[in-house]
C-alpha cells in the first residue's frame, strides 16, 4: 500500500471515519444520561428493586447496540448489509454465545417466577448471601463474611434455592446434651425458661423443649422455638450461652463421651 493510496482512502472515507467515532462518542454519552434521567424518575423509582436492577441492564444493552449500528452505518456500512451478516452468521454466534443466550433467558425468568429478590437472603448450590442486584446476565451476592459472588443466571434456574426471608420467621432448634442420671423434666424446664426470656422468640408457637435422642454419652434435649429472620443467629447465640449457664446453675451436668473398658 503506497502513500498516495493511504492519502487516497482517508481523503474520501477519513470524514466518514470522524463522523462515525463522534457517533459513538455521543452515543456512549447520551445512554449513560438517558438510564441515569429515566433511573431518577419518580414512577422508576417506586418500581421493585429486582424488575428495575434487570430493566436497566436491558436497556443499556438496546440503547448501547442502537448506537453501534447507527455508527456502523455513518462510516457507510449498510445496515442491509449487517442484517444479512447476522443472519448468514446467525448459527455461529448462537453456538458462540449459547451460554450468554442462556443466562439472559434465566433472568428473564427469575423476573417472572420471583424465586428471590433483592435484599433476600437465600442459598443456591454451595453458596449463600444477600441478593444485591439481577442481572440480565448475572445475579451478585454479598455474603456475610463480605465476600462478592457473581452467579450466572442459568446456574440459578437450574439449581435449588433455599429462600431464608422470603416467609419472614424461621424456626431455631438448638440442642444440649445431658447426663443420663439427670432429672428430665427440670433441665426441660430450666431451658424453656432461657427461652422464654430470650428477646425476639415468638410467642405463637410456643417454644418447646423435647428428648430427641438417647445418645452414648447422654440425653438430647433439643429446644424448638420460632424467631424472626431478623434476630435468628443472634437468639441462637443467646440460647447456647444462657442454656449452658442455666444448666450449670441448676447443678445439670454436660457429659463429655465415655467408653466403659472391661478388662478379663
Amino acid at each position: 500500500m503506497t502513500y498516495d493510496s493511504i492519502s487516497q482512502f482517508f481523503e474520501t472515507q477519513g470524514l466518514n471515519l470522524l463522523r462515525g467515532v463522534l457517533v459513538l462518542a455521543v452515543g456512549f454519552f447520551a445512554v449513560h444520561w438517558i438510564i441515569k434521567l429515566i433511573t431518577r424518575n419518580e414512577k422508576y423509582v417506586h418500581i421493585e428493586p429486582t424488575l428495575k436492577s434487570f430493566l436497566s441492564n436491558l436497556m443499556r444493552l438496546v440503547l448501547y447496540a442502537i448506537v453501534i449500528l447507527t455508527a456502523a452505518n455513518v462510516i457507510g456500512v449498510p445496515l442491509t448489509s449487517i442484517i444479512t451478516l447476522l443472519a448468514s452468521a446467525s448459527v455461529a454466534v448462537s453456538l458462540a454465545m449459547q451460554g450468554a443466550l442462556s443466562n439472559l433467558v434465566g433472568g428473564v425468568m427469575l423476573l417472572m417466577l420471583k424465586p428471590i429478590k433483592v435484599d433476600e437472603y437465600v442459598k443456591a448450590g454451595d453458596f449463600e448471601g444477600t441478593v444485591q442486584s439481577i442481572g440480565a446476565f448475572y445475579t451478585e451476592f454479598a455474603t456475610p463474611d463480605n465476600r462478592h459472588i457473581s452467579m450466572p443466571n442459568s446456574t440459578l434456574t437450574n439449581t435449588a434455592i433455599i429462600n431464608y426471608t422470603r416467609l419472614g420467621t424461621r424456626r431455631l432448634d438448638v440442642t444440649f446434651s445431658v447426663s443420663y442420671s439427670t432429672d428430665l423434666a427440670l433441665a426441660q424446664r430450666t431451658l424453656l425458661d432461657v427461652a422464654e426470656r430470650c428477646e425476639g422468640v415468638l410467642p405463637d408457637p410456643e417454644p418447646v423443649a423435647r428428648l430427641s435422642e438417647c445418645a452414648d454419652s447422654g440425653l438430647k434435649i433439643v429446644v424448638r422455638l420460632w424467631c424472626p429472620n431478623t434476630k435468628y443467629w443472634n437468639i441462637n447465640y443467646f440460647m447456647l450461652e444462657e442454656g449452658k449457664r442455666a444448666l450449670d446453675a441448676a447443678g445439670i451436668e454436660i457429659p463429655y463421651p465415655q467408653l466403659d473398658v472391661h478388662m478379663r
